[in-house]
């Protein structure tokens, strides 16, 4: 009997398969903490400002261990920048007109977080301890699009594979690294025996022929496929090295930056149905504890601890509580009334927040498969529309959803001071030189830019070496008893990651001095 034979027939659990020593145990566990959330037979109470993942799984932790934890949210929804976009999905930007989400019936894109990197063991932890499904999110696809705006010579103002472009870069310059060698032309001295396993290496690296050159290879695809019978192929012709070199695809927006990254490199996954069934799970843990629509107003300090004044159905509300732990974004809590001390409101005012719009564009078929054999994965581009995500669900069904545009700085800033009705416009005519079926194929569309989102009005904090060693550190300790969590409080800012971390260490703060005051 296989593994899987006795899992499927006994409905073995994960955590019997783990005691059993059948299963690996997660490299990131659950907390090993004694419960201290009582005091003289009370709960100690914790307020917690904001229902995104530091926030649910703060009171998630804190809940284990006792405590009563109230969780106040803005927004009728939980997860913040967790935000997956469906039909009936609603929204209005600060400034801007309301959108309502037109999509079919089981099509969706995740409007924030949109990945989750294997390397990401915390992430993934809460994923296998709340039941959430995973499956595979294709970020590299080598099917996928360059497409060069505005550039002169052959290759610029026409869409390239990015497998065309990686293998004839990676060709020639194995071949000219050949060359190198076999000219003794490196400033290292290498023995004869180095120089030729280095070669070797290139030659299967750049798939060089005989002669060491670089003349094109199958790896780049083919004019006509392979067959059966008398059909055995037909390659491409590589493109010239000059060509590619004056091509524009040198561009930084073009560098390969995404697939070497330490988060981007596969494997990645993604939750079944969308990004926000994460914090849908914490929300079933969590029942009773979530105040929808709940908008803070103040926070403030109490001799006891703190004191937060909230909005609920046209009514103002006070609360108290021995700590609050604040996960708002900075650009929300900088316009908080709050008693917080000086160096956390410098630190509210001076960190900046990427600039950051999607839009997702329905088309009535799937052309980017059907057509073009793409399933999954990014195209880049020099336009406004930066990137094309093709979506890793639903494959070879009748409609679908991409993402049109993914982008940053002041051209997210641009776009997004567009109206609904521009940002689409553009998306479709930008986005329809990659893709001539744009036109004909078009649907519906739904655009949001994160700096205009209420309750967020921002990406995600954005560091630079001296804002975070002027700033950063005012956020890692208690003002008082108000407590920091979420991204912005962490080295893995942008990603999901940062808040579990973030929740993790506040819950371990006040673990320990609610301990040192019991020693007491």
């Amino acid at each position: 009997m296989t593994r899987r034979n006795f899992i499927e027939s006994t409905g073995a659990s994960y955590a019997a398969l783990m005691a059993w020593g059948l299963l690996r145990p997660a490299p990131a566990g659950a907390f090993n903490l004694p419960a201290n959330g009582t005091r003289d037979g009370k709960a100690r109470k914790v307020i917690i400002l904001g229902a995104g993942l530091a926030g649910l799984t703060t009171a998630y932790e804190l809940g284990k261990l006792g405590y009563d934890c109230t969780v106040l949210e803005a927004r009728s929804r939980s997860g913040g920048r967790v935000w997956t976009v469906r039909g009936g999905t609603k929204e209005t930007e600060l400034g801007g007109s309301g959108q309502v989400c037109r999509f079919g019936e089981g099509l969706y894109f995740n409007g924030g977080a949109a990945r989750i990197p294997h390397n990401h063991e915390l992430t993934l932890h809460y994923c296998r301890e709340l039941g959430v499904p995973l499956e595979i999110f294709n970020g590299a696809n080598e099917a996928a699009f360059l497409y060069n705006d505005g550039g002169t010579g052959p290759l610029a103002n026409r869409r390239m594979r990015i497998s065309e472009y990686h293998n004839d870069l990676r060709g020639y310059t194995s071949e000219l690294l050949a060359k190198a060698l076999d000219q003794s032309a490196l400033d290292q001295q290498l023995t004869r025996e180095d120089v030729e396993k280095l070669i070797d290496f290139l030659k299967n690296e750049g798939d060089l022929n005989t002669g060491r050159l670089y003349k094109g290879t199958s790896r780049r695809g083919y004019k006509t496929a392979p067959g059966a019978g008398a059909v055995p192929g037909e390659l491409n012709d590589p493109y010239g090295l000059t060509d590619l070199l004056r091509s524009g695809f040198m561009q930084p927006v073009f560098h390969n930056v995404g697939d070497y990254t330490y988060e981007q490199q596969a494997t990645l996954l993604q939750p079944v149905g969308g990004m926000d069934a994460i914090p849908k799970a914490f929300e079933k843990k969590l029942a009773g504890k979530i105040l929808f629509n709940a908008p803070v107003k103040e926070l403030r300090k109490t001799e006891t601890g703190v004191r937060v004044v909230y909005r609920k159905d046209g009514k103002t509300v006070e609360t108290t509580a021995e700590f609050c732990v604040c996960t708002l974004p900075l650009p929300i809590l900088k316009k908080l009334e709050s008693d917080l001390s000086p160096m956390v409101r410098r630190a509210a005012d001076f960190i900046p927040y990427m600039k950051t719009g999607k839009i997702g564009l329905q088309f009535k078929r799937r052309f980017w498969e059907e057509d073009d054999h793409i399933y999954g994965g990014i195209s880049r581009t020099n336009m406004d529309i930066n990137q094309i995500w093709y979506p890793s669900f639903g494959f070879m069904g009748k409609k679908g959803v991409l993402i049109g545009y993914y982008n940053f700085y002041s051209r997210a800033e641009a776009v997004g001071e567009l109206p609904p009705a521009g940002r689409e416009k553009l998306a479709l005519e930008q986005g329809g030189k990659i893709h001539p079926q744009y036109g004909q194929e078009f649907d519906n569309a739904f655009s949001l830019a994160w700096h205009k989102i209420p309750h967020n009005e921002g990406g995600w904090a954005l560091y630079d070496e001296p804002v975070r060693r002027k700033y950063y550190p005012a956020l890692l300790e208690p003002d008082g008893n108000i407590y920091f969590a979420g991204e912005h409080t962490t080295y893995l800012t942008a990603w999901m990651a940062g808040a579990f971390h973030s929740a993790r260490r506040t819950v371990e703060a006040i673990h320990s001095r609610v301990g040192e005051y019991t020693k007491k």
